[in-house]
């Protein structure tokens, strides 16, 4: 809802998926929540491919982001339900599974290595041979060596999660400010709100920065509480499968060509996606020919007949990385300014967790035990971690 107050419990800015689920359910708590972005609903989510995949994203030592990274696939399926009841339509939640394989035997020493490390985590993994692969998935290459099966990994659509979400907001009496902050206002040694480039000043009991990769950019942010966001830059494409009786991919499937990793993701839709390059590129955000031809050179090595497919859409992203690849998540070194920030690979996966520990954040003023590990004081000093 579009509204003239300027005064509320939390506001909230930044209005991709981690601001709106923040504000979703912060209205939820009770509490009189804005929402400040000149378009809510777009940002990263835009061109996320929407992995679930809290097993086959873990890298080595990140072992600490894969218990949050868990507890958030844990509550997907019943957070799609809630979220599609709030809303009247779905977020095209599919718990289809994830095939990982390797293409030569260096790829495949990698994903061996990969295996390794889930298994030394406790992770239900299953390694199979380059036949087992092809009897799963008929359009895999000859050549595939061998893969990982990891039945946990799901996949959920961005834009029809976001869409979801601006709804379940507006019907849950979000505010939104169509507009940008200009500036976050401090007074007595405590955050209080934002000025908004319209010269409207909205006064808030808590102000949340969910601003994504530009997070670290809204002007009044004391020295002492610099964000440490920055944008990774990744391509991605989207075509057309054809409709038949058996699917062209039946799952999402990663794979490490030549040392790259590249994965393909089919929708219930019709729709492939396809991502994702990693570039640091600082606001770049250029569709380029390069980056194309990358994805599409090894996606066709893994699924040769992709090739046919209609290319309907290229688009570029920015992540929003911390050092250490974590999110930054609740209250800040300043008073009454919160953070939901930082996400990067890992945006959609972990919108279920982080919306509830925000929630409880901005209600209590402490996070969930489990979102401790990843509390935002630890990038200025206030509890161990990577990033002090």
């Amino acid at each position: 809802m579009e509204e003239t107050r300027t005064s509320f419990d939390a506001v909230v800015v930044g209005g991709g998926v981690i601001g709106l689920v923040t504000a979703w359910r912060a209205a939820g708590r009770g509490l009189r929540t804005a929402v400040v972005d000149p378009r809510p609903g777009g940002g990263a989510a835009q061109v996320a491919a929407g992995m679930l995949a809290a097993v086959t994203e873990l890298h080595h030592g990140e072992e600490a982001l894969l218990d949050l990274n868990l507890a958030s696939a844990a509550r997907y399926p019943d957070f799609a339900a809630e979220l599609a009841e709030a809303a009247g339509a779905g977020i095209g939640y599919r718990a289809c599974g994830t095939l990982a394989v390797a293409l030569d035997a260096d790829d495949r020493a990698e994903l061996r290595e990969l295996h390794l490390l889930q298994q030394r985590c406790g992770l239900d993994t299953q390694w199979l041979t380059g036949r087992e692969c092809r009897k799963l998935e008929p359009m895999l290459a000859p050549g595939v060596r061998g893969g990982l099966r990891v039945d946990g990994d799901h996949q959920a659509d961005p834009r029809l999660l976001t869409a979801a979400l601006l709804t379940a907001c507006e019907r849950a009496g979000v505010a939104f400010h169509r507009a940008w902050a200009r500036e976050l206002t401090v007074s007595g040694g405590r955050a209080t709100g934002v000025l908004l480039d319209s010269g409207t000043a909205l006064a808030a009991g808590a102000t949340v920065l969910a601003g994504g990769s530009r997070s670290a950019g809204l002007a009044g942010l004391p020295p002492e509480v610099a964000v440490p966001v920055r944008p990774v830059k990744g391509q991605v494409l989207r075509l057309r499968m054809p409709a038949g009786p058996a699917p062209f991919l039946s799952r999402t499937v990663r794979a490490v060509v030549r040392g790259g990793h590249v994965y393909l993701v089919p929708r219930v839709s019709g729709e492939l996606v396809i991502g994702a390059t990693s570039e640091e590129r600082g606001w770049d955000t250029t569709v380029t020919a390069g980056g194309v031809y990358e994805l599409l050179r090894d996606a066709h090595e893994l699924v040769p007949g992709l090739t046919e497919l209609p290319l309907v859409e290229t688009r570029a992203g920015l992540r929003p990385a911390t050092p250490d690849n974590a999110p930054l998540l609740g209250p800040s070194a300043l008073p009454g300014l919160h953070l939901a920030t930082g996400h990067h690979r890992n945006g959609i996966l972990l919108a279920p967790v982080t919306g509830d520990a925000l929630a409880e954040a901005l209600a209590t003023g402490e996070l969930p035990d489990y979102a401790r590990p990843f509390s935002a004081q630890r990038a200025f000093g206030g509890v161990p971690g990577v990033i002090a």
